[in-house]
């Protein structure tokens, strides 16, 4: 089969591989899209601290069942990935946690990914989509389950004013399920092209060169929002978090940050905040982001998207890592060409 191989920092190459093996209750999948996202990008940079090359990246992974695996979804299913890879013997796995587990794994990071024709992977991993929704759109379940992960921890209400710092894919999605969930969302968005995306999906964002907590306090009276989501997990934005939360508010960590931030925790005390960190998602975030995307509720279609053939993985690197106007870009085995659309376009 054909696959897209990281061979080495800045390195990839379209290579015939074999076919995965099928070990005992393993099923193989028949890839359609996989999306690309920022810690594929750390290792194609080669800073991830746990890839090692030759890899087969993607974890955001959609695709149809060649064979079944025992007590999996039959053939001819689409199915959605959810890539945790996790021991089952540590305190958050014996607990019901297992998305925190102490050894958790990916596939794509540690074990082979979706930028490949096909993909072996345990029954347990693969979740149905109904037949009706595009394959496209299923593509996007992995980075929506986040989004569902952080909405929930967050403890989000309807009537809710909630600010999302950054636009970038999950920071969207973000806001498209706190909108669902009855919240107004403002949007922080340093990129003019990013931000443009955000108002025509229909959010307010922050204007052009103004201070983002002073617009937080516009536009809800003065008081700060009640739900603040980092998704950007830049040092700059954890340094305003507090000031754009109103007193006992809650702060959601979404972006995973890379190192140490500054935070002012007085502004944390002072104001009684609650800070709540979100790693993944849960299987029931999986199955509650599918059950958006088979009920529509969120307009999914109207994202712009990219697609590239499998041999121009590169180029959709390239592309996925310039932050401009398409919000994501997806891999596929197939030939649809390469341009940009809505995802039903």
């Amino acid at each position: 089969m054909a696959a897209a191989v990281w061979v080495g920092p800045g390195k990839l190459e379209t290579r015939h591989v074999p076919l995965p093996e099928l070990p005992e209750g393993s099923a193989l999948v028949r890839v359609e899209y996989t999306g690309l996202c920022g810690t594929d990008f750390s290792i194609v940079q080669g800073t991830h601290p746990r890839a090692e090359a030759p890899l087969i990246m993607g974890h955001e992974i959609t695709g149809v069942v060649e064979v079944p695996g025992a007590g999996g979804p039959p053939a001819g299913t689409r199915v959605v990935v959810e890539p945790l890879i996790t021991c089952g013997h540590c305190r958050p796995c014996r607990d019901g946690y297992p998305h925190v587990c102490r050894n958790l794994g990916l596939y794509g990071i540690d074990a082979p990914g979706g930028l490949a024709e096909f993909l072996a992977l345990p029954a347990g991993a693969l979740v149905p989509v109904a037949a009706h929704v595009p394959a496209r759109e299923a593509a996007l379940a992995e980075p929506l389950a986040v989004a569902v992960h952080a909405v929930n921890r967050s403890g989000l209400k309807g009537g809710d004013k909630a600010a999302v710092f950054g636009a970038g894919p999950v920071g969207i999605l973000t806001a498209m399920v706190a909108r669902q969930a009855g919240a107004s969302v403002l949007i922080s968005e340093p990129s003019a092209e990013r931000a443009a995306a955000a108002r025509i999906l229909g959010f307010d964002t922050v204007p052009a060169g103004a201070d983002p907590v002073q617009a937080v306090g516009t536009a809800t009276g003065g008081d700060g929002a009640d739900v603040v989501f980092d998704t950007a997990g830049h040092p700059s934005v954890a340094a305003v978090l507090p000031a754009a939360a109103r007193v006992r508010g809650t702060v959601v960590l979404v972006g995973v940050h890379k190192k140490p931030a500054e935070v002012d925790l007085q502004a944390i005390t002072f104001a009684e905040l609650t800070v709540v960190g979100v790693r993944v998602y849960t299987r029931a975030d999986v199955e509650h982001a599918v059950g958006l995307l088979e009920a529509d509720a969120l307009g999914l279609g109207r994202l712009p998207v990219q697609v590239f053939d499998l041999d121009r993985t590169a180029e959709a690197f390239e592309l996925a890592m310039s932050a401009g106007p398409v919000l994501k870009v997806l891999v596929t085995p197939g030939n649809p060409g390469a341009g940009t659309e809505r995802l039903n376009g």
